[in-house]
């Protein structure tokens, strides 16, 4: 419980799917795009905290458990009349209280980077968004023996372990729920995958994401397939900059817009993997 500087009383409690009108109203009162459909579908796969009082809700923070071992936080927003409030602070030392995972994991926008340094989250990585509604895409060649093709009803086990590999931990929640709410396509040689990507309606259009490949040039087709079957879409994706795809999307037409740091409380999972993230899902959800 924290008094903002008009002395305002505000009660922490569960966020309640009740809440979720007024959280978009308040991401929009940010800057964000996400589209109450986009609160959803985050707030269907993990559970949240909100600030609250007799005046609406005042703040929000979301997580997500993956396999016991990684907790990841995000939709931390404050109203802008009441930063430095404390409001922030409260949710997040309330999740991280409750966390018993060995990591926690969060992107930090430049106006969280002090808060979430002073809880004892440090940087391993920089999150670049690209968007855009007029690209130019190139043929991107795939290997002899490969083709892309749509995910088919019985893909979705190896996309989990895919998505697994690459990031650490598995997800079958998130990927199932993405199945249901977008499209993939499939990197396929002889009947194994070798990489995916995921196309779905967010914010101001659609985004690409994850993107999972072994490695840059079979990414950038992934990526290409969608982009070439979306002519004048608004599309955005956000790619961790160690991918190098950042000089490439922005010659496609997609600028380079934002960033936002990767910043972890716990030991890294360190791990040689045949398959890397070349594109997230989301800048909470990761």
């Amino acid at each position: 419980m924290t008094q903002s500087k008009v002395h305002t009383h505000y009660d922490v409690r569960a966020m309640q799917a009740g809440d979720l009108a007024e959280a978009h109203q308040l991401s929009r009162k940010v800057g964000w795009p996400h589209r109450h459909e986009d609160w959803e579908f985050v707030f269907s796969l993990g559970q949240g905290l909100v600030a609250h009082s007799d005046q609406g809700l005042a703040a929000t923070a979301l997580w997500w458990r993956y396999d016991q071992r990684v907790t990841r936080i995000g939709m931390v927003i404050v109203d802008p009349t009441l930063q430095r409030s404390g409001l922030g602070a409260s949710l997040m030392q309330t999740i991280i209280a409750r966390s018993d995972d060995p990591l926690v994991l969060l992107n930090a926008t430049a106006q969280g980077e002090t808060l979430y340094r002073r809880l004892g989250f440090v940087d391993f990585e920089t999150i670049i968004q690209h968007q855009g509604a007029s690209f130019q895409v190139p043929l991107v060649p795939i290997k002899a023996g490969e083709r892309l093709r749509p995910v088919g009803r019985n893909d979705s086990q190896c996309l989990v372990a895919l998505d697994a590999e690459a990031g650490g931990v598995p997800r079958e929640a998130v990927i199932n729920a993405l199945l249901q709410a977008g499209e993939a396509v499939i990197l396929d040689e002889a009947g194994e995958m070798k990489g995916f990507a995921f196309y779905r309606r967010f914010g101001r259009g659609y985004t690409i994401g994850p993107v999972v490949a072994r490695d840059a040039d079979a990414a950038k087709a992934l990526i290409a397939h969608w982009l070439g079957l979306n002519p004048g879409m608004f599309i955005r994706i956000d790619i961790p900059e160690q991918s190098g795809l950042s000089p490439w999307l922005e010659e496609l037409g997609l600028a380079r817009v934002s960033q936002v740091r990767s910043m972890a409380r716990g030991a890294l999972m360190h791990t040689h993997a045949a398959f890397r993230i070349f594109g997230i899902l989301n800048q909470a959800l990761g």
